[in-house]
């Protein structure tokens, strides 16, 4: 029980259960959809089913249509995701004992081994249903070890621990692979073409808006510096904001490939979007010590996501707009 009391303490705090396990839900659906969608399945396709004699329409569609399938693909973008930030704070104990000492892990109020007994369950259970229920096991198995390496450091922690570009390059491109894992699911459900602009595109959509986000989150104005590496401690501030505004406008590119259509006016929505982001950067540049520039990157990647499920529902109920 005091092990639940402790685990809880640390969801609460590190990683809120509902929230993220609605995020795995919504990150799942964007790309389900976008790529269904972008093939032209069409509504139609995704709401007929041949009733079952002695079955309930309810259980016919539910079979169908492999509901148990994308159930289990959500869940384990988020158990992943979990299992990420738990690695990560394995990763950064030392550190995070100088620098965060108020967080769970290194302030005690969690353990180690609470959070290790809960990463083999965790684990253990998310390759199990994938197994069991999922053809594209073996995507979710590289996944997975992908990820097991990066919680090693691929074995040169000596080397990529003292190189925040390097730890970049090697740990970044794991949220290539989920997508990866996503699409690989709804390729085989709905027997799609495997290599085209789709697919591609699909890929990157949310691996820029991760690539942004863990570069702004470490950027800093030069007095607010500490011990801590930044990309800005390394490379200065200007040089960083120029970088994740190049990167914002290729992301915004791959957003209207996918969307173009679905919807122009999503087209529209996603570009004054992209706008408001850039003018943020320009203003940090000149002021960097106002506020953080992750707080102004996090609500253009909200409002960025919300505008592709919005585009996906409209297009579903009303068609192209």
């Amino acid at each position: 029980m005091e092990r639940f009391k402790r685990l809880n303490i640390y969801f609460k705090e590190m990683y809120p259960i509902v929230p993220r396990l609605g995020l795995g839900v919504m990150i799942f659906l964007e790309i389900y959809f976008i790529v269904l969608l972008n093939h032209g399945v069409g509504k139609e396709t995704l709401l007929s089913f041949q009733p079952v004699e002695g079955q309930s329409a309810f259980y016919s569609f539910f079979v169908q249509h492999d509901i148990l399938g994308m159930l289990i693909c959500s869940f384990t973008v988020f158990s992943f995701l979990l299992w990420l930030r738990i690695a990560d704070d394995f990763k950064d104990y030392e550190l995070d004992k100088r620098l965060f000492a108020f967080r769970p892990l290194p302030s005690g109020r969690v353990t180690k081994t609470d959070l290790r007994i809960f990463a083999t369950i965790l684990i253990s259970f998310t390759l199990l249903i994938n197994f069991l229920f999922m053809k594209n096991f073996i995507f979710c198995f590289i996944l997975y070890t992908y990820g097991s390496l990066m919680a090693v450091w691929f074995f040169q922690k000596h080397k990529i621990a003292k190189s925040l570009p390097l730890a970049l390059v090697t740990h970044n491109p794991v949220q290539i692979l989920l997508n990866l894992y996503v699409i690989s699911y709804t390729i085989m459900k709905y027997k799609l073409p495997v290599w085209d602009i789709t697919n591609f595109m699909a890929v990157l959509t949310l691996y820029f808006p991760a690539l942004i986000w863990e570069i702004s989150r470490k950027i800093r104005a030069p007095e607010e510096e500490t011990e801590y590496v930044t990309y800005s401690k390394l490379f200065g501030y200007k040089k960083c904001i120029r970088f994740v505004f190049i990167l914002t406008w290729v992301d915004i590119c791959t957003n209207f490939v996918l969307v173009w259509r679905l919807s122009r006016l999503s087209v529209l929505l996603l570009f004054l979007n992209a706008l408001w982001c850039s003018y943020c950067f320009y203003d940090y540049a000149k002021s960097p010590g106002r506020y953080r520039i992750v707080s102004k990157v996090e609500r253009y990647t909200y409002i960025q996501e919300s505008l592709m499920i919005l585009t996906i529902v409209g297009y579903l109920i009303f068609g192209r707009i």
